[in-house]
C-alpha cells in the first residue's frame, strides 16, 4: 500500500511504514505520560476529597451540583464539539486557528451572560434562593473554558501529551489548595467554587504560555463553517450525553433535596475516578492516532484491540473490587455520615464497567467521520437512559437510579458498537474478543473481595486493605491459563513501548512529505 510519501524500500522491507511506528511510540508513549499525570491529579483529588467532606456538609455539595448541572449544558455549548472537530481536521493554517480563537471567544461571551441572566431562574427551579449569588459567581467560568478550549486542542493535536499533563496536576493542585484553605477560613460551598474556579484560571495561562495563540484581528472566516458542522454533530452527541449524565441531579435535587444529592454526588465522583484515570489519556491520545490511521485499516484495528484489551483488564476488575469493598472505602475517603454514598457508589460499578468499555465508540465515531451517525444514535438512546432516571427514582431512591443507569448504559452497549463498525472495517471481533477474558474473571474477583469485607470485623482500613488483596487471587489463579498469559504479554509489549521505539521507528525515514506524522 502506498502512503503520501509514496513507497520506500525500508517500508517494503520491513512490511509496515516506519513512520507509523514512530506515531505508535508517540501514541503509547503519551498514554503512559497522560495516565501518570491523572493518577497524580487523582491522588490530589482524594485528598481534597478527604479533607473536604469532612469540613463541608453534604448539602454544600449538593447546591454546587445544582448549579454546575445547569451550567454544565452551557459549558458543551460553549465548546460546541470543536475540540473533536480540531483534532480531526487534516490542516490547521493560521487564518483558521485565529478564526477558531475567536469563534470559541464569541461563544464563550455570549453563554456567560445567558448564564448570568438566568440565575433567578436556576434558583427558582430548586426553590433555593441561595444559588442566584452562585450562578453569578460561577458564570465566567464559561468564558475562561472558552478561550481555553481551542488551546487545548491545539496543543494535544501537536501530541504535547506532557505538556497536558503537566497543566493538569498543576491547575487541580492550584484549586484544591485554595479550596481548603477557604473551607478551613469557613467558606462553605464557596470554597467548592473556588476550587473550580482558581484552577480553570491557572490552566487557562498554562495554556495560552504552551499554544502561544495569535488571534490577529477580529474575525471568523467561512472556513470555520465545516467545523461548526462535524463539530455541531459532536455537540450534539456531547450534549445528550451530559443530559444522560446529569440530569439525574436536576431529579434528586428537586424531589430529594440537596442532602441526598450531595450524597448521590459524592458517590458520582468516586465512580467516575477509575474511568478518569484510564479512558482519559487513552481517549485524548487515541482521537488524534486513530484519526491519522483512517487509511490504515490494519493498524486501525490493531490499536482497538489493544484499546480495549488494556481497558478490560483495568476496568473490569478495578470496578468488581471497588463495588465490593464499597463501605470501607467511602468510611476512609469520607468518614462517617456517607453510608448512602456507599450503596450509591456499590451499584454505580455497573455503569463504570459499561462506560469504559463503551467509550471506545466515540473514538470509532469521530476518528472514521462517523459523528452525524452517532448523533442519530444518541437521539434514539440517550431518552432511554433518561427515562430510566425518572422509573428508579420513583422505584427505589438513589439505589434504584443507580441501578437502573448502570443496567440500561451495559445494555446499549451492543447496538451502540454495532452501528459504530457497521460499513467499516472494524469487525465484532476486534470489539468483542479483547473484553471477553477479564469479563469473566471479574465475578470472581467480585466474589473474592466482598466475602472478604464481609468475614472480617476490622478497622475499615484493614477491611479495605485485605478486600482489595482478596480480589488479586482470582487473577492471579487466571495465570494459569496460557490465554490470559498471552494477554499480559500483550499488556507488557504496550509498556515496553511506551518506554522505547521500535528499530524501524528509529531509523530515519527517507525524505517523508511534510505532512505525514512524525
Amino acid at each position: 500500500m502506498s502512503g503520501r510519501g509514496g513507497p520506500t524500500a525500508e517500508t517494503s522491507e520491513q512490511g509496515r511504514d516506519p513512520r507509523h511506528e514512530h506515531l505508535g511510540h508517540r501514541a503509547s508513549r503519551g498514554v503512559a505520560v497522560t495516565m501518570g499525570g491523572l493518577w497524580t491529579k487523582t491522588l490530589i483529588q482524594m485528598a481534597s476529597t478527604v479533607v473536604l467532606a469532612r469540613l463541608l456538609d453534604p448539602a454544600d455539595f449538593g447546591l454546587l451540583a445544582m448549579v454546575t448541572a445547569i451550567v454544565g449544558v452551557a459549558d458543551l455549548v460553549r465548546d460546541f464539539g470543536m475540540t473533536g472537530a480540531i483534532l480531526q481536521v487534516k490542516a490547521l493554517d493560521a487564518r483558521l486557528w485565529s478564526s477558531v480563537l475567536w469563534f470559541s471567544v464569541a461563544l464563550g461571551v455570549v453563554l456567560m451572560a445567558i448564564i448570568a441572566a438566568s440565575a433567578p431562574l436556576i434558583a427558582a427551579l430548586y426553590g433555593e434562593p441561595e444559588l442566584v449569588v452562585l450562578t453569578l459567581a460561577i458564570a465566567p467560568i464559561l468564558l475562561v473554558n472558552g478561550l481555553a478550549m481551542p488551546m487545548q486542542a491545539k496543543v494535544q493535536r501537536d501530541l504535547r501529551f506532557g505538556t497536558l499533563a503537566n497543566i493538569d496536576v498543576v491547575s487541580m493542585a492550584v484549586g484544591v489548595a485554595g479550596s481548603i484553605a477557604a473551607a478551613f477560613a469557613g467558606w462553605g460551598v464557596w470554597s467548592l467554587v473556588v476550587l473550580a474556579g482558581l484552577g480553570q484560571v491557572y490552566r487557562l495561562i498554562a495554556l495560552w504560555v504552551a499554544a502561544r495563540p495569535r488571534f490577529g484581528r477580529p474575525r471568523i472566516e467561512r472556513r470555520v463553517l465545516p467545523l461548526v458542522t462535524t463539530g455541531g454533530s459532536i455537540f450534539g452527541v456531547q450534549l445528550l450525553n451530559y443530559a444522560a449524565r446529569n440530569l439525574d441531579n436536576v431529579f434528586i435535587g428537586q424531589q430529594l433535596g440537596p442532602a441526598a444529592l450531595g450524597q448521590y454526588t459524592r458517590a458520582y465522583a468516586l465512580f467516575l475516578l477509575p474511568l478518569q484515570q484510564l479512558t482519559g489519556p487513552l481517549g485524548r491520545v487515541a482521537l488524534p492516532v486513530l484519526s491519522s490511521l483512517q487509511d490504515d485499516g490494519e493498524r486501525y484495528r490493531r490499536y482497538i484491540r489493544g484499546a480495549l484489551l488494556v481497558i478490560g483488564y483495568l476496568s473490569l476488575p478495578t470496578y468488581a473490587v471497588l463495588a465490593a469493598v464499597s463501605a470501607p472505602l467511602v468510611e476512609v475517603l469520607l468518614g462517617p455520615g456517607w453510608s448512602a454514598a456507599a450503596q450509591v457508589f456499590s451499584i454505580l460499578a455497573i455503569a463504570g464497567v459499561a462506560q469504559a468499555i463503551g467509550n471506545v465508540q466515540g473514538w470509532l465515531y469521530i476518528s472514521l467521520g462517523r459523528a452525524h451517525r452517532q448523533l442519530v444514535y444518541y437521539l434514539v438512546t440517550r431518552p432511554i437512559v433518561i427515562g430510566g432516571y425518572l422509573l428508579g427514582l420513583w422505584w427505589a431512591g438513589l439505589n434504584g437510579l443507580a441501578l437502573v443507569y448502570g443496567l440500561t448504559t451495559a445494555a446499549l452497549l451492543v447496538p451502540g458498537f454495532w452501528l459504530a463498525i457497521r460499513g467499516t472495517f472494524v469487525t465484532g471481533g476486534d470489539i468483542a474478543r479483547p473484553v471477553l477474558r477479564p469479563a469473566l474473571v471479574t465475578p470472581f474477583v467480585f466474589a473474592a473481595s466482598w466475602a472478604m469485607v464481609h468475614a472480617v470485623d476490622l478497622l475499615p482500613i484493614i477491611e479495605l486493605v485485605l478486600g482489595g488483596l482478596a480480589g488479586l487471587v482470582p487473577f492471579a489463579l487466571a495465570l494459569a491459563i496460557p490465554a490470559y498469559r498471552r494477554d499480559v504479554s500483550q499488556i507488557v509489549a504496550f509498556v515496553k513501548k511506551m518506554r522505547k521505539p521500535s528499530a524501524a521507528a528509529q531509523s530515519p525515514s527517507p525524505s517523508p512529505s511534510a505532512g505525514d506524522p512524525a
